[in-house]
């Protein structure tokens, strides 16, 4: 018999200690400089909110009152006549050579190339996007593109953040943080809502829920909301008269408006992507398209001005109930053709404010039917319903409309009709007006968001408690023979343990190393143990499946040894591909087969 290996094995594996320091998160004292970095960023993000601010205000003023200024104001007032046709035109033509000359990513609304920008670009943004992107953004909604601010201004700050990230050596999912918590900060900056940038970062863009990166975004916010303040001034944008708190007819009218509305954002939706055909087939570069969209836009805003420029002040009105009718009718049918067109078109410009103008119209349209409440209250529930319908953020939705507003006693019913409108859509819709940009160019997203099962489960829930075992002196030539043969069990095994004679663990064996060791010209006289490897690479049976699947590709191995954490060389088990794979096979099972009645 050959002579018995010498011990000298080496394992290769965290202390059994390690499972001792495992917990409920694993965020790392690091979360700290990025938090610092990310106050920045809130900063700068806030910043570039002023500036698109003050860009729009003057474009605005221009355009429509030939005078230079940066008040505010809005399209409604202007004395142009019809000649207000040639005003968005004249705009969107500039955006097409920006867009053709420039940088392609400024077209679209914002969100949906932050989205890709963290999916497919690793969280990187160049810095034309983040220079281009807002100055088209204001042409656009300075021309009377009926956009809202907040796309674009989510796209800046996210490019922002991801400009800082790239001067220092960040990892892409730090690079990820910056670049949302720039986003949040802008959206905060822009509409006063901080609670809900979390949230919209949380549902949207983040893809998930780790202090890593909630803090960080966090701060950002918080510092975006105290900057807000000096720069752009304080309060709610939408300064209402508070409502009472819901009482039981109105909470069931407003499951009613979100269902309603719900079905209406599903409709603009496919409007919004059934002029994007259109325009895909005309025989003209895309460059035009926008000018196209523009003219009907003007032509809209020659026969209600309301459907220009953002439409802060139309959604204010509604808000307030003080537009009623056909009034409101022919606004909700005008805001959403226009918009619609102009969006279809590949223009630069943001979705929300479109959307809250026409989800209160529709709102404050369905009021006269419904007998509890008026129509302010069902507004504010219908501009909820339809961002969350069209967006799939219920909880944005409804902290959004609340902080906007200052009206938190309404908190019961946005939230019944904003999980009713989400609800909604969810089953018609297989995207989302953003989501769907993307899946158009082949990318899928999953906007369910749960735990690993890797992460929740443990190693001895799925290991092989009957590990392959060989004598560590068994002659290489026997195993080979036992590998050959389809009724030995060790033949359906890509590795085999090796134990010695007190039958602890030694060492490791792979199909890969027995075939290495057959060529080898003294192969007769070797045993397992000589073409075996010592370097093992084990795991614990408490250990969770996801730090043994890191282990694995750490080190580039297919399987592992499963030991007593107090004594390494005893072998409890044994974990595969296989096994691992059956974890996610038991939740698909779970999740997907429903028992029979």
């Amino acid at each position: 018999m050959p002579a018995q290996p010498s011990l000298t094995t080496e394992f290769v594996s965290p202390s059994p200690e390690t499972h001792a320091r495992l917990a409920d998160f694993t965020t790392c004292p690091r979360v700290l400089l990025i938090s610092a970095a990310a106050l920045v960023v809130g900063l700068i993000s806030t910043l570039a909110a002023h500036a698109l601010s003050w860009l729009i205000s003057v474009i605005t003023n221009l355009a429509f009152y030939q005078r230079w200024s940066s008040l505010p104001a809005t399209p409604q007032g202007h004395h142009l006549g019809l000649w207000v046709i040639l005003v968005p035109v004249i705009g969107a033509l500039i955006i097409g050579l920006m867009a053709r000359f420039g940088s392609e990513k400024i077209r679209g609304h914002g969100i949906p190339e932050a989205l890709e920008a963290i999916l497919l670009g690793r969280s990187f943004i160049q810095l034309k996007v983040a220079l281009l992107k807002p100055l088209s953004a204001a042409i656009s909604i300075g021309t009377g593109g009926p956009f809202g601010a907040e796309g674009p201004i989510i796209m800046t700050g996210g490019a922002l953040g991801s400009l800082f990230a790239q001067r220092f050596s960040l990892s892409p999912a730090e690079r990820k943080t910056l670049l949302v918590a720039g986003a949040a900060a802008g959206m905060t900056a822009i509409f006063a809502t901080p609670v809900a940038a979390v949230l919209l970062a949380v549902e949207l863009l983040l893809f998930e829920w780790k202090p890593r990166s909630f803090i960080p975004v966090v701060t950002a916010v918080s510092i975006a909301a105290v900057f807000r303040v000096v720069l752009l001034g304080s309060g709610p944008v939408f300064s209402i008269l508070a409502h009472t708190p819901a009482s039981g007819t109105e909470m069931a009218c407003a499951a009613l408006v979100g269902l309603l509305v719900g079905f209406g954002a599903g409709l603009l939706t496919l409007l919004v992507y059934g002029f994007e055909d259109l325009f895909q087939k005309l025989p003209l570069h895309w460059m035009w398209w926008p000018a196209i969209g523009a003219l009907i836009v003007g032509i809209g805003g020659a026969i209600e001005p309301r459907v220009l420029g953002v439409g802060y002040e139309a959604i204010h009105t509604l808000l307030r109930g003080e537009i009623m009718g056909a009034a409101v009718l022919g606004l909700l049918l005008a805001k959403a053709f226009v918009w619609s067109a102009a969006l279809g078109s590949g223009t630069s410009g943001g979705v929300l404010a479109p959307l809250l103008l026409i989800g209160s119209s529709l709102g404050a349209a369905l009021a006269p039917w419904l007998p509890a409440g008026d129509a302010s209250l069902w507004a504010l529930v219908g501009m909820t319903a339809m961002m969350s319908g069209s967006m799939r953020c219920p909880f944005t939705a409804m902290i959004f409309a609340a902080e906007l507003t200052s009206d938190y006693h309404l908190l019961p019913a946005l939230m019944l009709g904003s999980v009713t409108s989400f609800g909604v859509n969810v089953l018609l819709m297989k995207r989302s007006i953003l989501t769907e940009k993307l899946s158009r160019r082949g990318q899928h997203i999953t906007c369910e968001y749960s735990i690993d099962p890797f992460e929740f489960t443990r190693v001895q829930d799925v290991m092989d408690r009957e590990a392959p075992t060989i004598p560590a002196h068994l002659p290489l030539q026997e195993y080979a023979a036992r590998i050959a043969q389809s009724d030995d069990p060790l033949s359906k095994r890509q590795a085999t343990l090796l134990l010695d004679d007190q039958h602890r663990l030694t060492g490791i064996i792979t199909r890969g190393d027995l075939i290495r060791a057959l060529q080898h010209p003294e192969a007769d006289s070797h045993t397992v143990a000589d073409a075996g490897s010592r370097h093992l690479i084990v795991t614990y049976p408490a250990e969770p499946l996801q730090a043994a699947l890191a282990k694995m590709l750490d080190h580039d191995v297919g399987r592992l040894p499963v030991v007593d954490p107090a004594t390494p060389t005893q072998v409890l088990g044994y974990l595969g591909r296989a096994a691992i794979l059956s974890a996610r096979q038991r939740l698909h099972h779970e999740e997907t087969v429903h028992p029979k009645s």
